[in-house]
């Protein structure tokens, strides 16, 4: 069995908190449409237009046979070249690395004396991380070579996590903890006018922002048990708050398809491993990506929409996986006795 992962700390609050690219096309379905049961909260159905028209509904399939052939660039289109991701593989802790989907070849970035954990490549191709101290963690950004490390939250009291870039790359979102629980705040690139946007009892978290730059995807607690997250969605200032799952599953890990159409995330349902699902942002239809009765956490768009990688232990420990978003042709990108983890597609 493979050692217990450090992501499982940020799954469940890291220390007590423990893109835009081209159009592309509407998925075809091929797992169960599920509709969900009821809206919590009295909303407007359509409020940002119709949603895409699904093309099919199949019946249940068994799960999904895994592949591990060798990558080929022009057998699978990927849109995208390269993957950034964690392992230990190096060393005993989490530092960076840079996958090459033509060559397989994966650089490492960072060498650590503690963890560092990925985030999302901006406009320019810096990429923010999450850093750790001994005993607090900060949001930070690194050059497009991985060097160079910025500590933009600069709360050393506070854990600060999840980075994400508003599409133009002028301003980060992330998770604070700075007001004794974990609420959403905003920045300024340079990170100037840190703002907090949730304001909740409960945990609010792991913000995603739509591709068009008007909304905010997290998860939070918020009316359930502490530590079961629903997918929550706001206007960038906080505003407009709408509940899109419903406790029937644990929701994390939100990210938006690149032309705003789906949101991805990872959820356990009725307590099982965790699968990858879709959901539209008007909450009308849920479709099931994998279904394995391993674990597979943190899914990530590739930058043509037509493929998620995630990662899974499947395998025995923790590999980055891709799978067509139908859920088919599922690939071992990383195939390393090490844990491999958080993938986010350049």
């Amino acid at each position: 069995m493979h050692k217990l992962s450090v992501i499982t700390f940020l799954s469940f609050g890291i220390l007590a908190l423990t893109a835009c690219t081209p159009e592309s096309p509407t998925p075809t379905l091929t797992q169960p449409v599920i509709l969900p049961t009821q809206a919590p909260y009295p909303i407007d159905p359509y409020p940002y237009g119709e949603p895409p028209t699904p093309t099919g509904v199949v019946e249940p399939v068994e799960p999904y046979p895994l592949q591990t052939p060798a990558l080929d660039p022009i057998l699978i289109p990927w849109g995208g070249s390269e993957i950034l991701f964690a392992s230990d593989r190096d060393g005993d802790y989490l530092d960076l690395y840079l996958l090459d989907l033509v060559s397989g070849a994966a650089t490492r970035l960072t060498a650590g004396d503690s963890n560092t954990f990925p985030g999302p490549f901006g406009p320019d191709g810096r990429m923010l991380f999450t850093g750790f101290g001994l005993t607090t963690s900060y949001v930070g950004v690194r050059n497009a070579f991985g060097t160079e490390p910025i500590d933009l939250s600069q709360h050393p009291d506070s854990d600060e996590a999840f980075p994400t870039w508003s599409p133009d790359g002028a301003q980060i979102a992330f998770t604070s903890r700075r007001d004794g629980n974990n609420e959403i705040y905003v920045m300024n690139s340079d990170s100037s006018g840190q703002t907090r946007l949730t304001n909740a009892p409960g945990d609010d978290f792991a913000p995603a922002w739509s591709p068009d730059g008007t909304r905010i995807a997290f998860v939070s607690d918020r009316d359930n048990e502490p530590g079961v997250n629903d997918l929550f969605l706001m206007d960038v200032d906080g505003s407009n708050l709408r509940r899109l799952t419903t406790g029937a599953e644990n929701v994390y890990s939100p990210t938006w398809s690149p032309d705003a159409s789906w949101i991805a995330y990872r959820a356990h349902v009725d307590g099982a491993a965790a699968d990858i699902y879709l959901i539209t942002p008007d909450a009308t239809i849920i479709v099931q990506v994998t279904n394995d009765p391993a674990e597979d956490w943190a899914p990530a768009w590739s930058p043509d929409g037509n493929w998620l990688a995630f990662q899974t232990d499947r395998d025995g420990n923790w590999e980055i996986y891709a799978t067509q978003i139908d859920g088919s042709g599922a690939l071992n990108l990383t195939n390393n006795p090490a844990d491999d983890q958080m993938p986010y597609w350049k």
